[in-house]
């Protein structure tokens, strides 16, 4: 089976699970053709299963009209913010400090929660374990939420945690250079299959993080303004995406590895089987805003307040609609 052989019966498979009727079919159908025909998505330069939705989007995003698809390897935030990408996956904290900072773009959906894990060594049993520890972090996004953790059970991250900041992260915490580390799939499942070090928070898990989203889909503001039935188009075909990695992860890792959109077949497999990628409908998206944001405020992180970032940079109207059209 080819590629897209693949997706669509893949595709088809999964809307026969959310129990869209042929109405819904020709009220898709029926919507306006989007603005613009090109969408702009992300490759990413390391390897990060948890994004595969907006991989397997390819196809469903042709079928809602986009001619031009195309996958650049680059910094995905930055490319966003500078409209040479218009819709991607972002983590949660980093999408708040894009926000803070005031970097033009649009959260518009929250997709999946359980995708960081916090591991320690043996003398690191639990969040308050960190004081005056050494927690290596991969980029500013999970430095926020390490610190996040930290200010939720009453300790001060710029003072009682030493942050490494460093993209080899997880060889730092392997080489038993610091205390702990902040991994994203597939890097957890990674150190829990090598049994290096032990899990100290899963937010798939654990509360009080498995109670909302580890990671939304953001757009491009200028992009979300000029092309709002392109926006709401582009997201139904990742949520669609997003059911399809739940519904057969097997497949999905496949492709994606055969592609080259992910290294390692086991890990990367283990982490979407363990990613609750159904959360999109069950979850209020502005819930994780509020609650991470305010951490954050309280952590010295960020300067603005959860009400400012969500009503200066969150625009639901197009997952609610979601919600509604592709009910379960």
């Amino acid at each position: 089976m080819n590629r897209r052989t693949f997706l669509r019966r893949t595709a088809l498979a999964g809307t026969v699970g959310l129990g869209l009727t042929a109405w819904h079919q020709r009220h898709v159908l029926a919507e306006p053709p989007p603005e613009t025909t090109r969408i702009r998505l992300s490759r990413y330069s390391v390897d990060i299963a948890c994004v595969a939705p907006q991989w397997v989007a390819e196809e469903l995003l042709r079928e809602e009209g986009f001619t031009r698809v195309e996958y650049t390897l680059a910094t995905a935030l930055e490319m966003l913010a500078a409209g040479r990408q218009d819709i991607l996956l972002v983590d949660a904290p980093g999408a708040i400090l894009a926000l803070d900072e005031g970097t033009p773009i649009v959260v518009v959906a929250g997709i999946h929660g359980g995708c960081f894990e916090l591991a320690g060594t043996d003398r690191v049993r639990s969040v308050l374990d960190l004081r005056g520890r050494r927690v290596a972090v991969a980029n500013s996004g999970r430095h926020a939420f390490v610190a996040a953790m930290a200010s939720y059970v009453g300790l001060d991250p710029r003072k009682d945690i030493t942050f490494v900041l460093a993209p080899e992260a997880k060889q730092l915490f392997i080489e038993g250079k610091v205390d702990a580390v902040l991994g994203f799939p597939p890097e957890p499942q990674e150190l829990r299959a090598k049994k290096i070090g032990r899990t100290v928070v899963n937010t798939a898990l654990d509360r009080p993080w498995s109670q909302y989203f580890c990671c939304f889909a953001a757009a491009n503001r200028d992009f979300v303004r000029k092309h709002p039935v392109a926006t709401k188009r582009a997201l139904r075909a990742v949520i669609k995406a997003t059911d399809i990695c739940a519904a057969d992860p097997e497949r999905v890792v496949r492709q994606l590895v055969d592609r080259g959109y992910l290294k390692e077949y086991d890990y990367s497999l283990q982490a979407l089987r363990e990613i609750p990628y159904r959360r999109w409908r069950e979850y209020d998206s502005a819930d994780t805003i509020r609650f991470l944001a305010l951490r954050l405020h309280e952590a010295g992180v960020i300067n603005s307040s959860p009400q400012k970032l969500i009503a200066q940079g969150t625009d639901w109207r197009f997952v609610n609609e979601l919600k509604k059209e592709l009910k379960s």
